[in-house]
Order: structure tokens, then C-alpha cells, then sequence
């Protein structure tokens, strides 16, 4: 496996909308290093991407990714959620990375919440695990949790519904 520029420029913008400050991959002897440098100023955001020395290898047939499917041939592939807005006086809270969802701080430990929960602004509702990094995903809102979306310990996509809160 090796990473994309597409791969690459998500990671950074997955980066960019997250309060992540810093984060490393290494894949393949290839390593990333992304480091927001004005945390406070959230329009100012630059990156510095290091690698090691390390002689990738030539673009052959045999090595390039697989062709990702175009917009006409959706039936092939399998079809993504469509992005739902919320009810009046709800909010979505929704994944701002890819990672690992987990509801708790550590398999001993009781949930952050539960469905019925009552929450307020800046709660921890999750946490989403990147490569060993913790990131925990608080309540923008308060309320009342509503649904749960996602399963404790699977994978979720940038962007996916994780909770519906009522105001």
C-alpha cells in the first residue's frame, strides 16, 4: 500500500477541519509529517510534509492503483450515504476525520454517552483513533443525544453522521 497525492491532499484537509494539530504517517518507508503552524488563526493553516530518502519506484502497469470508478458506473461500486440534513432544532455531529470510532475512553469504561444522554457544548461524545493518535470529538451543541450512527471500534469516513442531537 502507498499513499496518493489524492490520498495526501484528503489527510491534509481532513487535517485542516479537524482540531488535530499535528500529525505523522508512515508508509512504505515514506513518512508524512503535517504540523498546523498558527493553531489559533484557523484561516492561516501551513503544512511541512518531510520525507525520508527513499527511491520510489517507477509508475508501471503491474504498480498503479486500481482505476477508481467514474460517476456514470455508481452501480458498480458500492453506493456512498447520501448527506441528509437535520431535523429543525437537531444537529448532526459528524466524523471530521477518517479513523477508528470509539465510545469509550477504554474497554473498562462506561460510554461517553448514550442514547437519551443529556449533554452540553463541549461534552466528549467519542473518540476517533488516526494511526495511534486520540481525538476526541466533543458536543457542539446542547441537547439531547437522539441516535447513535456509528458501531463502537469500526471505521468511519470524513464527513460521516456519528450523532443526532435534539436542542
Amino acid at each position: 500500500m502507498s499513499l496518493s497525492y489524492q490520498d495526501i491532499a484528503e489527510i491534509l484537509k481532513s487535517i485542516d477541519d479537524s482540531d488535530a494539530e499535528e500529525i505523522e504517517i508512515e508508509v512504505e518507508g515514506f513518512r508524512l509529517a503535517v504540523r498546523k503552524r498558527n493553531a489559533s488563526a484557523p484561516s492561516d493553516h501551513s503544512y511541512r510534509a518531510t520525507t525520508d530518502p527513499v527511491k520510489l519506484p517507477e509508475k508501471t502497469e503491474q504498480n498503479l492503483p486500481p482505476a477508481m470508478p467514474d460517476a456514470g458506473s455508481r452501480e458498480s461500486a458500492s453506493p456512498l450515504p447520501e448527506p441528509t440534513e437535520a431535523p429543525a432544532d437537531h444537529t448532526i455531529i459528524r466524523a471530521p476525520m477518517v479513523g477508528t470510532f470509539y465510545r469509550r475512553s477504554d474497554p473498562d469504561s462506561e460510554p461517553f454517552v448514550e442514547q437519551g444522554s443529556v449533554i452540553n457544548k463541549g461534552d466528549p461524545l467519542c473518540l476517533i483513533e488516526v494511526m495511534k493518535l486520540y481525538t476526541t470529538i466533543e458536543s457542539t451543541v446542547d441537547g439531547t443525544v437522539v441516535s447513535i450512527f456509528a458501531e463502537d471500534g469500526n471505521l468511519v469516513e470524513f464527513n460521516q453522521q456519528l450523532f443526532l442531537i435534539s436542542q
